[in-house]
């Protein structure tokens, strides 16, 4: 949410007690669509895994195949021009293989495992070489989750061939909006990163802001509006637990959780309805305040050492970023220059960029900071983008954005060269934040 909006929505939502139900099925899925990709992407044959008895029916091959395919980098070879289906690395002819065009083939089969449980093998031939460069390699997943089992298989064939690892195998949380004022319902949904396996996480009549993942992965931070006020969740996303850690006077917003998930940074109007950076030991419910400045201070986020707090300022007469060491008493600097609007940074797992939100004419867009250098790289060229988040490889960034007047998802990666879009089959989707690695 831009800065000159969020104190205005915060201070008129109403509110209504928030349901809670946990692990239900959401009726709305995200459908991908690619943009913009790659000039020449890498051509991948992915083979039909045969299936073990027992195991769901998911097409393992096709969700593999989707999932590179998403990163735009990657384009599958049709089924119907495969020259076999072979189901390991040593009947792959190679040769055959790079006559029908295919750089790389994957290949594999399901098994039954051990009780539950069902196992994927696995192998990566390169076409052009007929090199095993993944051999009889193995994922374990519950027989009734094969599609995991494909996303983890996207992720290690992703990482051999670029050198980057892969984030298929994670998880997205956003907000979703059905109807229209003042009879709209809002949900917090968590799915896979392709938008598949989508869940209601909460639920309510009234509005769920600013989702925020731990570390680990376990919780959830956001703001939901209950009793008249702004208040702070923090909900265990397996169990739905659920504690309420700030509904303090006035604005309880912005929630990042700490590198060691023991603090949360928000933002706390209090009484005088001025918004500053505080922080929040979550074990004591310790209140610490860090800005102290007649401007609006917002939008907190830490990098991954722990050590800087990135958020966004008004006090140079206009939104930029600014950092400072999450401390009392320390002085904030401005890093943020060259453009009139700048806000809602987002740090990348590296702590070398920040994703921002920039402004140009009436449009805004989503932006990197290289901060090494200062240069700002414009990323999205919609009208109204915003909610910047990256994924825990640091590769892509997910966002909010707008699509024939409707809220959609769309995604970009951090050079440029891709992007794509995220839309709901029903309602409209915002405020997307990427979870990190789970393993």
């Amino acid at each position: 949410m831009h800065l000159n909006t969020m104190n205005r929505r915060l201070s008129r939502m109403a509110c209504s007690s928030l349901l809670l139900l946990v692990a239900i099925t959401a009726r709305a899925e995200l459908e991908l669509d690619i943009t913009h990709g790659v000039s020449d992407p890498v051509p991948v044959a992915v083979v039909p895994f045969a299936h073990a008895a027992g195991a769901d029916s998911t097409d393992v091959a096709t969700v593999i195949e989707r999932d590179l395919a998403s990163t735009g980098r990657f384009k599958g070879l049709a089924r119907t021009a495969m020259p076999a289906q072979p189901q390991r690395a040593a009947d792959v002819d190679a040769a055959a293989w790079h006559a029908a065009h295919a750089d790389y083939v994957v290949v594999g089969r399901v098994i039954a495992g051990g009780g539950e449980t069902a196992v994927l093998h696995f192998d990566l031939v390169n076409a052009l070489t007929g090199q095993r460069l993944l051999g009889d390699e193995s994922v374990t997943v519950p027989q009734k989750s094969l599609r995991k089992g494909a996303h983890r298989i996207a992720d290690r064939v992703f990482e051999k061939i670029t050198g980057v690892r892969g984030a298929f195998d994670t998880r997205i949380a956003y907000v979703a909006v059905e109807g229209t004022p003042p009879n709209q319902r809002f949900q917090l949904i968590v799915a896979d990163a392709d938008g598949e396996n989508a869940a209601v996480a909460a639920r309510g009549s009234q509005p769920i802001m600013s989702p925020a993942w731990s570390p680990d992965g376990e919780w959830l931070a956001y703001v939901s509006f209950e009793r008249g006020v702004s208040v702070i969740n923090v909900q265990r996303v397996r169990t739905g637990e659920l504690r309420q850690v700030s509904a303090r006077a006035g604005v309880n917003g912005a929630p990042t959780f700490s590198p060691d998930g023991k603090r949360l940074a928000l933002t706390l109007s209090g009484s005088s309805g001025n918004l500053d950076i505080y922080l929040l030991e979550l074990a004591t419910q310790a209140l610490t305040r860090l800005t102290d400045d007649p401007a609006i201070d917002t939008e907190p986020a830490w990098s991954p050492d722990g050590q800087t707090l990135y958020f966004t300022s008004d006090r140079g007469g206009g939104p930029q970023i600014y950092a400072m060491q999450p401390k009392p008493g320390n002085r904030a600097r401005r890093i943020s220059f060259g453009v009139p609007y700048a806000a809602r940074p987002r740090v990348s797992p590296d702590g070398r960029q920040l994703a921002l939100v920039t402004q140009e004419g009436s449009a805004f867009h989503i932006a990197t900071l290289d901060l090494a250098t200062g240069t700002i790289m414009t990323l999205s060229r919609g009208t109204l983008d915003e909610s910047p988040s990256f994924a825990p490889n640091g590769a892509m960034l997910i966002y909010a954005g707008r699509d024939g007047g409707q809220g959609v998802l769309a995604t970009a990666s951090v050079d440029g060269q891709v992007s794509a879009r995220l839309k709901s089959t029903v309602g409209e989707v915002r405020e997307p934040v990427w979870g990190p690695f789970l393993n």
